[in-house]
């Protein structure tokens, strides 16, 4: 079975069995009608997902990898905020009257520093480390930047990525302030799982372990019906990943060059409410 389905199911059960339920108090998101999304939660959940041993897909749901990794590479790749330069459309919600979702994600990712070795932004200053300097402990993004969190249309919920290498193995951690169980924790997996891949390849290495911290994940009110539902389907095992090996330069990377063979998985469809 996937050893994804395992954790995210587990994960799952441990918030509605032990969970903090925030009913009655005054909190930020609604639903689009206007009632208040309240959500019963679990402080501090770290996940360790092994990529030299599976590809961390669930198979209970089905997740819309290219989707997922197209979101990625507008915000690792593009280090774009406007919305019309993506595919999908889980921005929409969020975009202001031009079109963008403010200085966030892509837009703090693609602001340039100076460094002793000249100016990069913070990708391009983790893929010169790898190359360069991968015995470093300094191999990081930040993307929540306070001086411009009045300007974003949604505070970074993914806001850190840590990169460490062991030899010639690429670990990460990916550290989360708030998730959305069912809406984003497997999506945000592969997309961080599918960056490691591809930051490895590029880099002359190998991917490791993931390692993902959420200091707020939680279950939306509306979505407890759903998720009891899910963690009931049937599991199958993790599907092989495929990158395009031909690919060195990682702002070649297109979601054309990844595949993923073998990917059984339940097809049952929900109608999932947005909190926003």
């Amino acid at each position: 079975m996937s050893r994804a389905d395992e954790i995210f199911v587990s994960n799952i059960k441990d918030i509605l069995e032990n969970g903090f339920s925030d009913e009655g108090l005054e909190v930020r998101p609604h639903w689009e009608d206007g009632t208040p999304a309240h959500t019963i939660k679990k402080f501090g959940i770290v996940n360790r997902y092994d990529l030299s041993k599976e590809f961390p897909i669930i198979t209970i749901r089905r997740s819309y990898v290219k989707s997922a990794v197209d979101e990625m590479l507008w915000i690792w790749q593009k280090k774009s905020n406007r919305v019309s330069e993506l595919k999908s459309h889980v921005w929409d919600s969020w975009a202001d009257e031009e079109g963008t979702i403010g200085k966030a994600y892509g837009y703090q990712l693609g602001i340039k520093h100076k460094y002793k070795e000249g100016m990069f932004d913070q990708v391009d200053r983790v893929l010169y480390d790898l190359k360069h300097n991968p015995q470093s402990r300094r191999i990081l993004t930040n993307i929540y930047n306070h001086q411009d969190l009045s300007e974003m249309a949604l505070y970074p919920c993914a806001y850190s990525m840590t990169f460490n290498v062991s030899g010639n193995v690429l670990n990460g951690i990916l550290n989360q302030r708030s998730q959305d169980m069912l809406a984003a924790n497997n999506w945000n997996v592969v997309q961080y799982s599918v960056l490691l891949y591809m930051f490895a390849q590029v880099s002359g290495l190998v991917p490791g372990e993931l390692v993902h911290v959420i200091a707020d994940a939680h279950i939306y009110d509306r979505h407890i019906p759903i998720v009891k539902e899910i963690i009931e389907h049937e599991q199958y095992p993790a599907p092989t990943f495929w990158l395009n090996p031909e690919i060195k330069n990682f702002y070649d990377f297109t979601t054309d060059d990844i595949k993923i063979k073998g990917y059984k998985c339940s097809d049952v469809k929900y109608n999932i409410p947005v909190a926003i």
